[in-house]
């Protein structure tokens, strides 16, 4: 890879490490609901000038299907459970039990695609599981078992996801899948939304931390995911699975001085060695 393109992978990975602090701060003042429809709707808004040029308009009914199933699946569903995950753990847990998705991707996989798995992922699984296990447990005071049972949820959510784009949309155009499935998650939010309003008005550091989930951690990052599949593919892509614990962790530790346990260190390593083990492609 060249030099631009680390520099765009490490800078994706720190905006998106981020994102777990972002939706600790304004999940609280805002409620799950509302900050996911918000969040949605603006990114899919920094997506439209593009997704209204003709090219564009003309691709979107025949990706509809697709669109509306990750419109759910890799946005509404997700971006809520991990909203509500917020309320009772630590941004480093939220961005370490994300980082679960790679080796539910590899299981999905194997049951779904029927993708063999090799020794090595084997290996994944279990240090994956190990890790999922130090960290899920009562003597974690960094997060509840709820707080946990749905960033895992979300993170199948994702791996599902990722599965189903291999499977059914390798060749669609990933700019109007992604654009409108963003906004479309966030009409879908709308109902529910409606009902849940918070009692007083939120906070200039909530409002600020929704601008930066929704404009730059969704909107702009997604624009950048893309063009770093464009350039080095989605394989070499995939390297940022490993940068988000470490960024959500960096960004915990020195803004909401969140503390790293042994327990946290520990869950940490085993499921960074969870995700470098279930990514290794079986041999041919």
């Amino acid at each position: 890879m060249e030099s631009k393109d680390w520099f765009l992978l490490t800078t994706l990975a720190a905006i998106w490490g981020s994102a777990f602090m972002f939706i600790k701060i304004s999940a609280v003042d805002f409620g799950p609901i509302l900050l996911v429809t918000l969040r949605l709707l603006i990114a899919g808004l920094v997506f439209m000038p593009m997704l209204l040029r003709k090219k564009y308009r003309k691709m979107f009914k025949s990706h509809l299907p697709g669109i509306l199933i990750i419109a759910v699946f890799s946005n509404a569903l997700p971006f809520t459970l991990f909203a509500y995950a917020s309320l009772g753990a630590t941004s480093n847990m939220l961005g370490i039990l994300n980082g679960t998705t790679a080796f539910m991707t590899t299981i999905i996989a194997y049951f779904w695609l029927q993708e063999s798995i090799s020794s090595k992922q084997l290996i994944g699984l279990a240090a994956g599981f190990i890790g999922v296990f130090i960290l899920v447990n009562p003597a974690n005071a960094s997060s509840t078992i709820t707080a946990s049972i749905c960033a895992l949820v979300g993170s199948l959510c994702y791996a599902f996801n990722g599965n189903y784009l291999q499977k059914h949309h390798s060749k669609s155009n990933k700019k109007v899948l992604i654009g409108w499935s963003m906004f479309c998650g966030g009409l879908f939010m709308i109902p529910l939304a409606a009902f849940n309003m918070p009692s007083s008005m939120p906070s200039i550091n909530s409002f600020m931390a929704l601008m930066w989930l929704a404009v730059i951690s969704t909107g702009i990052g997604y624009l950048g995911y893309i063009r770093l599949i464009s350039r080095i593919g989605a394989v070499k892509t995939s390297t940022l699975t490993y940068l988000l614990p470490v960024f959500s962790i960096i960004w915990g530790a020195i803004f909401l001085q969140e503390q790293i346990t042994i327990i946290i260190f520990s869950g940490f390593i085993f499921v960074m060695m969870g995700m470098y083990f279930a990514n290794t492609a079986p041999k041919k």
